[in-house]
């Protein structure tokens, strides 16, 4: 009787038929066979594994779109001899079982609520191919939605969509600052009118009880003179102050001449004579 050797790589276990039938299972490290009568018919590894299913559905609003899922799948060690032999390609499988559920799901979803129902989609996929797969000796770990990819066209209506709402919002949101704006400059300007009013009104009445005081005072102080003679005073004294500033105002190109003839006669002289003079 003839030996053969073999090696058995760690998380894998390969399957021995003898003269065609199934005979054991081989640990990992050094093993033997029969040579002649027995055979290593396969490996089967316990590692986690992952397989890529890309398909194209519509949606309830009549938009294709292309769904990528991921299934993390292992092999049970307690189930190893089903895994081998009850299934010529599990990948074909499961791919089958992933077309079946998301092409039942996704078209009773529209697209908007298609993106937000991803945890869901992924939970009935492993649901589905959890009932279905352990029988084969396969464990599915995780079921993952990793991409949702309409055509290009809805994608850029999307993004249209959602310019227009924020560009709506921004709008919205720059007029109310505008309207905020003007309602505070108004109120501030209708304060500066009040305390400008206000300043004058007070200003006034300063001149009018200084102006009442001179007359008490001069009336008191020359005898024989009336109030009258008094403000008639006070008037001639502002109005030569006000002929002094502006002759003295470099930049002021205007001199105030009274209406009256009697008045306007002797100014016009005395503006005549001083021109002489020069």
């Amino acid at each position: 009787m003839v030996f053969c050797p073999f090696t058995i790589s760690t998380a894998e276990t390969g399957v021995i038929e003898r003269f065609g039938k199934f005979n054991r299972l081989a640990k990992p490290g050094l093993g033997f066979l029969i040579c002649g009568a027995e055979e290593l018919a396969g490996r089967l590894s316990f590692r986690v594994q992952q397989l890529d299913v890309s398909l194209e559905t519509k949606t309830m609003d009549n938009v294709f779109v292309t769904a990528v899922v991921s299934i993390q799948f292992q092999v049970l060690e307690e189930k190893a001899w089903n895994a081998f032999y009850a299934l010529t390609d599990p990948r074909r499988q499961i791919t089958a079982h992933v077309y079946d559920v998301l092409r039942a799901e996704i078209p009773n979803l529209e697209l908007d609520a298609l993106f937000e129902a991803k945890e869901e989609l992924a939970q009935t996929v492993k649901a589905a191919l959890a009932q279905t797969m352990t029988q084969y000796g396969y464990q599915i770990m995780q079921a993952l939605i990793t991409d949702l990819d309409p055509d290009q066209r809805v994608k850029n209506a999307m993004n249209e969509i959602n310019s227009s709402k924020r560009l709506k919002f921004a709008v919205a949101e720059r007029a109310e600052g505008e309207k905020i704006l003007k309602v505070k400059s108004a109120e501030a300007e209708a304060e500066a009118k009040y305390l400008s009013g206000v300043g004058v009104a007070k200003q006034r009445k300063a001149i009018v009880d200084g102006l009442k005081s001179s007359i008490v005072d001069f009336t008191d102080g020359v005898k024989g003179s009336t109030s009258k003679d008094t403000l008639d005073l006070l008037l001639l004294t502002q109005y030569f102050d006000c002929i002094k500033d502006v002759g003295t105002d470099k930049r002021c190109k205007t001199t105030l001449i009274p209406f009256s003839k009697t008045t306007g006669d002797e100014l016009r002289s005395s503006l005549l004579q001083a021109e002489m003079a020069k």
